[in-house]
């Protein structure tokens, strides 16, 4: 993964595969927002992670890339700094090239469980890629 926001924000790799990813990183102080929650961007952030990795195949030939066309988001609790943040991006349906999928952020709990703290739902489109222009 050549993506230096993902590096930045502490993205690992679990499993990346053409419609179906998992990544995780940990919510660091430098995160939060001035509540002492992880900030609605940073979150947005390592979901978008998720959900490029699931809308680009690495066999592709890299004549085209897909990105977000939109992105519905739905913040339902709190990150907090030190825990383990993890998502998943899944497709959901694909026409021609139009994607639709879901992504799930959770977080890990003191108990050791798990809770949502965002469920999105993205839009993606694949366009020729910029980076193999010719001008």
């Amino acid at each position: 993964m050549n993506d230096r926001a993902a590096e930045w924000l502490g993205v690992e790799v679990l499993k990346a595969e053409f419609g179906n990813v998992l990544i995780r990183m940990q919510v660091r102080e430098e995160m939060l927002n001035g509540f002492g929650i992880a900030q609605g961007g940073m979150v947005f952030a390592f979901a978008d992670v998720a959900f490029a990795l699931a809308c680009n195949d690495p066999r592709g030939d890299g004549s085209t890339v897909t990105v977000a066309s939109g992105v519905d988001v739905n913040f339902m609790n709190p990150g907090h700094a030190g825990r383990n943040l993890t998502a998943s991006a899944t497709l959901v349906s694909q026409a021609g090239r139009s994607g639709l999928f879901d992504i799930r952020v959770t977080q890990e709990t003191p108990d050791g469980g798990e809770e949502i703290i965002a469920e999105l739902r993205g839009r993606s489109r694949t366009i020729p890629n910029p980076a193999a222009r010719n001008d």
